[in-house]
């Protein structure tokens, strides 16, 4: 039988697809932009017929309606990763959250979360029957080699990109063809405070640099003050509309990375349209599994690579917060560590943690002297070597803990330096 024939065979509607769902399964849903909303749409549409489902996921930008109150006896949401549309339902006790690094996720999924049925969003077929994942190749490729039941949403909006990025007709259980623009991340806006911000963690950004970069205003600031570098490489989990701009001026070429040179290397792609045409087939672009990309010996594969990286909470220790807000859970550790170990293990690398000094409108500072009752540290104190406010630099690797402290009492907000200060002086008496 060709695989056109396959295909044909396997074509159905998503409201068909989904009945192949049963109580009690666990199902995998693919990540961030790439998800497959008219699955996961008809999925919930079809809740009456589940009990018990379980829904595993990161980054839900999909409107996770399995998270809806009155839900709870059809889905159960195991996050990996809590955003906007999944951080109330574990907060509340609806859903529930596992802590995992990103770089270990793939395995998490051959073992304990072993998956009955995966929710993919993937490309149309090439001549010869393969489809990519686009631009979520990260833990759903992984889940979709050792899931039970694969159901494929066949999208002519998916970019097919460049790297490991590929699963055959043949691989999969049923197939919905369907015409869905891909979720937008748009790009966030950037006060003056985080230009402030991006020009601190810019200018310790050297010519010839590999960046690993997270989400959200803080690196795309970073990004905007890179114009007059040269020869910028990336190996990163993801990277958004910003990187686009710097290879089409020629800051961002690759050429002196160590590993995969000439490559832009990520696991997942979150940004506009503009960036998803980019990645269209693009060869100097590849995403890989994130066991891969994330693994910390991988990373450290990238001479002179730097890790840049938003957070919570930094503690005059310098034990950083990125995940919570004392017993209340916002996120997830996401590659935050994976990248942090890598970057030290890399010849030259550097790590930096960037956020602004302050919160809730300028009445909370984000440095201080003990971290919040219930926080969970991220990235341990022997790990962190630069914290950046719109105040400064701190460089802490190498420092006591008396020298880390001043420094990042030195660039916390000035309205907040006196109560570290007192602080300070309490935990560090002077023996002079």
């Amino acid at each position: 039988m060709s695989w056109q024939d396959e295909y044909q065979n396997k074509l159905c509607t998503a409201q068909e697809a989904v009945r192949h769902i049963k109580s009690g399964d666990r199902v995998v849903v693919t990540h961030a932009t790439g998800e497959s909303v008219m699955l996961t749409d008809a999925m919930v549409a079809n809740h009456a017929q589940y009990e018990s489902v379980e829904i595993v996921h990161m980054v839900a930008m999909g409107s996770a309606g399995y998270c809806a109150p009155g839900m709870e006896s059809h889905f159960r949401h195991n996050s990996l990763f809590l955003g906007g549309s999944t951080r109330k339902a574990v907060q509340e006790g609806r859903g529930d959250f596992t802590p995992v690094y990103f770089s270990k996720v793939p395995e998490l999924l051959r073992s304990t979360l072993h998956p009955n049925v995966v929710l993919l969003n993937l490309s149309t077929p090439d001549e010869e029957g393969y489809c990519s994942f686009g631009v979520s190749v990260d833990y759903t490729k992984p889940a979709a080699d050792c899931a039970d039941l694969r159901i494929a949403q066949i999208n002519r909006h998916m970019p097919r990109t460049r790297g490991d990025s590929l699963i055959h007709v043949s691989e999969l259980d049923h197939i919905v063809e369907a015409d869905v623009p891909l979720l937008e991340l748009q790009p966030p806006k950037i006060t003056a405070v985080e230009q402030a911000i991006g020009q601190h963690c810019a200018s310790l950004v050297r010519d010839g640099d590999t960046l690993q970069l997270g989400i959200g205003a803080i690196p795309d600031a970073v990004l905007q003050f890179l114009g007059e570098k040269q020869d910028l490489g990336i190996h990163s989990e993801m990277f958004s509309d910003g990187v686009v701009d710097l290879v089409r001026k020629g800051v961002v070429t690759n050429r002196r990375k160590t590993l995969h040179p000439g490559k832009c290397i990520a696991t997942f792609l979150m940004g506009t349209q503009k960036l998803y045409d980019f990645a269209a087939d693009n060869p100097d672009v590849e995403l890989l599994p994130v066991d891969y990309v994330n693994d910390p010996v991988v990373i450290a594969q990238n001479d002179n690579l730097v890790s840049i990286n938003s957070c919570v909470q930094v503690d005059l220790m310098g034990q950083v917060v990125s995940t919570c807000v004392g017993l209340r859970p916002i996120s997830g550790v996401g590659g935050q560590v994976d990248f942090v170990r890598g970057a030290n293990l890399s010849k030259g690398g550097r790590t930096l943690m960037a956020m602004p000094s302050t919160a809730a409108g300028g009445t909370i500072s984000k440095i201080v002297a003990i971290i919040d009752e219930g926080s969970a540290v991220t990235t341990n104190r022997y790990d962190v070597d630069y914290v950046i406010t719109e105040y400064g630099i701190a460089q802490l690797k190498g420092k006591t803990l008396r020298s880390r402290a001043k420094a990042l009492i030195d660039i916390a907000h000035p309205d907040f330096r006196p109560a570290l200060t007192q602080a300070f002086e309490k935990r560090f008496p002077c023996t002079d």
